[in-house]
């Protein structure tokens, strides 16, 4: 039995026992009853424990861990314009900007009612307000590793008061290659210190990194491990390299799909596809690394207020992505990591709505399309591409209508007048003559 038993039956947040001020937060952001992973993982958070949770995209997880610490930070809140006032309390590690964004967000709207100051700092722009923000002081801070490292190196972002470190996404930041930040930055945090790790996916990797940053942390899994959504229809379609983007038209004719996010492996096959799809008149637009932050977040923007119908992504620049009700994703080309196939899809189906995940399979992609399988441990069926709707029935042809002459009516002054232009000189001048009085025997007098 675990300290969350007695919580873990949890239906309201005010049964998490939060803080008023976080309670009004989530109420004025429509949220009513706790996710499993926040059910699960709140209270351990609440209780000072280190834990490392599994939980996929879409499931509440930043709420998970955002809304314990900013309880456990309440007592640090203060309206002091010192610097010295507002350290550097509770740092969030992300692998992406788009995701340090996302983060970041979410962690002003639940603090809003707390005078606690938060930023976010990732690379890809320019460093000056990131700088000001950090010289005025805040309590959470939310970073990529890189460019937390530039900040720290200039004594901007100083850590020796962190007292709450979360690795969000922790195995995308392995896989991206950012283990020896991560050590580094350890090296500038305290040791005394309560550590969260939240991943979609559990490998060795993760158990061993876990081993290095936690203290007996207690683990808390909220679906089964490495399984996808099970609010995701996954359909695998079998089509030749050179017939996807048709095929991808095709499917969102006949789905009637209003949008999608669309990913490949590679940032030049992502150019290719935006670039087709654009010439094809679709509202498409490109995210990848090598994309300015400024158009990437333009893209971002575009997407999620409807503007953008097809957003094609790799995978490491859709990281963060998060889009009320998206429904659809579509694989155009398998990934090269399974687990990627179940970040993908997360994207989709996400706060208990359901959603769509289309896999794109080439005869190229057999070996892909295997791995995916045996990660999710669940065999994705072939089914052959939808048809397209049959053409409308010609219209009926119109029968000709012959033109119907038409009497004039009957008119009484044209009738006592006659026609021509000595009638109608008749007619003009009757207009100004007195009227007749007619007596009861149809005479007129004198």
């Amino acid at each position: 039995m675990t300290e969350s038993s007695a919580l873990e039956a949890a239906n309201t947040f005010e049964e998490l026992r939060l803080a008023p001020e976080l309670l009004a937060a989530v109420t004025a952001m429509g949220y009513t009853t706790p996710t499993p992973i926040q059910r699960e993982a709140i209270p351990l958070v609440l209780a000072g424990r280190d834990l490392l949770a599994q939980a996929q995209t879409g499931t509440g997880k930043t709420a998970a861990f955002t809304l314990p610490l900013l309880h456990k930070m309440r007592s640090f809140a203060n309206t002091s314009t010192s610097p010295a006032r507002h350290p550097v309390r509770a740092l969030v590690l992300a692998p992406t900007r788009e995701l340090a964004i996302q983060v970041y967000d979410n962690v002003a709207m639940y603090a809003k009612n707390l005078p606690l100051r938060s930023t976010v700092v990732f690379g890809g722009v320019g460093m000056q307000e990131q700088e000001a923000a950090l010289r005025a002081g805040v309590e959470v801070l939310v970073a990529t590793p890189g460019r937390l490292l530039d900040h720290a190196g200039n004594k901007l972002a100083l850590l020796n008061q962190v007292q709450f470190l979360v690795l969000d996404e922790a195995d995308r930041m392995l896989d991206m290659g950012f283990l020896p930040d991560l050590k580094r930055i350890l090296d500038l945090l305290p040791a005394k210190r309560q550590t969260l790790l939240f991943s979609a996916t559990f490998n060795d990797e993760i158990t061993r990194l876990s081993a290095s940053f936690l203290q007996n942390p207690l683990k808390v899994e909220v679906a089964r491990k490495n399984s996808a959504t099970e609010l995701v229809e996954q359909v695998a379609h079998r089509v030749p390299e050179d017939d996807k983007m048709e095929a991808l038209l095709r499917i969102v004719r006949v789905r009637g799909i209003s949008q999608a996010l669309v990913f490949t492996r590679t940032k030049i096959a992502a150019d290719k596809l935006f670039r087709r799809l654009q010439r094809r008149g679709v509202e498409a637009a490109a995210i990848h690394g090598d994309k300015a932050q400024v158009d990437r977040l333009l893209a971002l923007e575009g997407f999620k207020q409807g503007k953008i119908k097809l957003l094609v992504a790799t995978d490491i620049a859709a990281r963060g992505i998060d889009i009320a009700e998206l429904p659809c994703v579509f694989n155009y080309e398998l990934p090269y990591h399974p687990e990627d196939y179940v970040h993908r899809i997360g994207r989709t189906g996400r706060a208990g709505a359901s959603g769509l995940a289309v896999s794109l399979v080439s005869s190229e992609e057999d070996k892909l399309l295997a791995g995916v399988e045996r990660f999710i441990n669940r065999k994705l069926e072939i089914s052959p591409l939808p048809s397209p709707p049959p053409p409308p029935p010609p219209a009926a042809p119109v029968q000709p209508v012959a033109a119907a002459v038409v009497e004039p009516a009957a008119d009484p002054v044209v009738g006592a007048y006659g026609r021509g232009r000595r009638g109608r000189e008749q007619q003009v001048c009757a207009l100004f003559l007195p009227p007749v009085r007619i007596d009861q025997d149809g005479s007129t007098p004198e």
